[in-house]
């Protein structure tokens, strides 16, 4: 083990706790990194390193894990592991607290080898998502490729590995000695739909999900293409079910390659983990980098340093769904998803089209900062855009907000302020257009803005358009209706009664009566503009 490994506890929390470990009683500490992981030996006085991490393996009376917390006090210990659940006892907590050492909790299911391998490879390394050499297992952390290899040899087997939605995620060698089904899961990197669901209405997914050994596979008499039978294992973490390895055999597995096939599902569960892991902290860092960089404060020089983006024009993309149904603003995990999904998306339709952006997901707007040539900057931008919801298609309701070129680090907030007032006109207009220029969608930005000012102020209309609105809720006169399809005719009367599917005579005599009853002087270009501006601004008019 490395003896100076720059992972803290807070950080081993951020990487592992969505699978492993949850915090129960303490806090993660300042920063400080973790000296090692030790495993306790309740018959053996504890020789830990500075900071160490503790696993409490077989730990389960509170009276004992508060006598343990106290000596791991002693000896400046980080935290304390144990197999959840944690006993709920006051005296656990307080000790806790006094000792200054944080209680994990291992989730149920989970493996302590799982944990300590990922633990040993986070440590030795660093940073998770190091791009320096490591292993797990022998095996190159995170080449899935060459463990898929590695469980063939196994099995004697071509095998896939693939994610909970059926995913291919690698493969080994050897696939010519399966089926037509297996090569056209592998062209697709995905099992086809027809597939999944006869797996589905056979049972074998309900069995790969509930049972720790591997399974079976016998193709079905209409199964097609699907002809040489197969053997799968899960791979979880805990209770998650990570994805699964899928090995197209002749015959079901001997006793001893069954074993080594689930021993090999642990193996690439970590891999798996760390491959997660090591993604997880490149987003939150790319995010905090481009949040940083566009609030345009003291630390945006570095970030857009460390984003490569340093001394460059730069345009920025905001990007966002839409809600045409009206669904509501509920932020539903799926959503949530769908979100995170789009915004990788977009990462990656930039870099192959615009080499050195930068994506992140900031809130529900996914921000694009592209670096750009000052002469034709937002056109750039605007057609990057315009490609990349071309190829996503209508599928995803997304639309897209350009700023103005940001030719210095403090014209960046300004730059994404315009992005997203740009942005916020489209999401108010679904399927008018998918992309806009704030120079495009100005006026309509403007007047947005107005009725937020109106409306906070509580404002309600006055004058001509409250008088009409009166005499309409009376007497059903249509009156504001009519008024407005005059202005926005410019006064033509045909043209105005042909939208409101009336006759020219009776639109001119209610536009006589609206002149009377709303006292208003529609020759007076003055009188025109304020009734106009009341009727784009109190919307709707009620």
């Amino acid at each position: 083990m490395s003896q100076q490994p720059r992972a803290s506890l807070g950080r081993v929390l951020d990487d592992l706790g969505a699978t492993l470990l949850e915090l129960v009683h303490g806090d993660p500490g300042t920063g400080d990194p973790i000296g090692g992981v030790a495993i306790h030996d309740p018959y053996d006085e504890p020789s830990l390193p500075p900071h160490a991490l503790v696993l409490g393996v077989g730990l389960r009376e509170p009276a004992e894990i508060t006598a343990l917390l106290r000596t791991l006090g002693r000896h400046g210990a980080a935290g304390l592991v144990l197999r959840a659940p944690v006993p709920a006892a006051d005296e656990l907590r307080a000790a806790a607290r006094d000792a200054g050492v944080a209680v994990l909790a291992l989730t149920r299911g989970a493996s302590w080898a799982q944990l300590a391998a990922l633990l040993r490879s986070m440590l030795s390394q660093g940073d998770v998502g190091d791009a320096g050499p490591e292993t797990l297992g022998g095996m190159p952390s995170g080449d899935l490729f060459a463990l898929a290899n590695a469980v063939a040899a196994l099995v004697d087997a071509p095998v896939t590995i693939e994610d909970p939605d059926s995913r291919v995620l690698a493969f080994s060698g050897r696939q010519e000695e399966a089926d037509k089904s297996r090569v056209e899961t592998i062209l697709g990197r995905q099992v086809p739909e027809r597939y999944a669901r006869m797996l589905s209405r056979t049972g074998v997914t309900r069995d790969l999900h509930r049972s720790e050994q591997p399974v079976f596979v016998t193709p079905p008499p209409d199964a097609g293409d699907f002809s040489v039978p197969r053997v799968a294992v899960a791979v979880r973490a805990g209770d998650e079910f990570l994805g699964s390895i899928w090995a197209a055999v002749r015959r079901p597995l001997t006793p001893d390659r069954s074993r080594a096939f689930s021993d090999a599902a642990n193996l690439v569960a970590l891999h798996m983990l760390r491959l997660r892991a090591g993604a997880d902290v490149e987003r939150r860092l790319r995010t905090e980098l481009v949040g940083t960089a566009l609030e345009g404060g003291a630390g945006a020089r570095d970030s857009l340093a460390r984003l490569g983006l340093a001394d460059r024009p730069l345009v920025i993309l905001a990007v966002g769904m839409t809600d045409p149904s009206g669904a509501g603003a509920a932020d539903t995990s799926g959503l949530a998803a769908q979100r995170q999904r789009m915004s990788d998306a977009l990462a990656m339709h930039l870099s192959a089209v615009h080499a050195g952006s930068a994506v992140a997901l900031l809130g529900d707007i996914t921000y694009g900062l592209l670096p750009v040539t000052a002469g034709d900057g937002e056109r750039q931008a605007e057609r990057a855009a315009t490609g990349f919801l071309d190829r996503i298609g209508e599928r995803a309701c997304l639309v897209a907000g350009v700023s103005p070129v940001a030719s210095s680090v403090a014209e960046l907030p300004t730059a994404r302020a315009g992005a997203d007032r740009a942005l916020r006109v489209l999401r108010g207009h679904p399927g008018t257009r998918r992309v806009a220029r704030l120079t495009d969608v100005h006026t309509e930005a403007m007047l947005l803005e107005l009725r937020d000012a109106v409306a906070a102020r509580g404002d309600t209309p006055s004058g001509p358009v409250a008088r009409l609105l009166a005499y309409d809720a009376e007497h059903n006169a249509r009156l504001v209706e009519t008024l407005a399809a005059w202005l926005d005719a410019f006064g033509d009367v045909v043209a105005a009664a042909a939208v409101l599917h009336v006759h020219p005579n009776t639109f001119r005599y209610r536009l006589r009566r609206l002149a009377e009853l709303g006292a208003v002087d529609l020759a007076d270009p003055d009188a025109r503009f304020g009734a106009m501006l009341q009727l784009r601004v109190f919307t709707p008019l009620a």
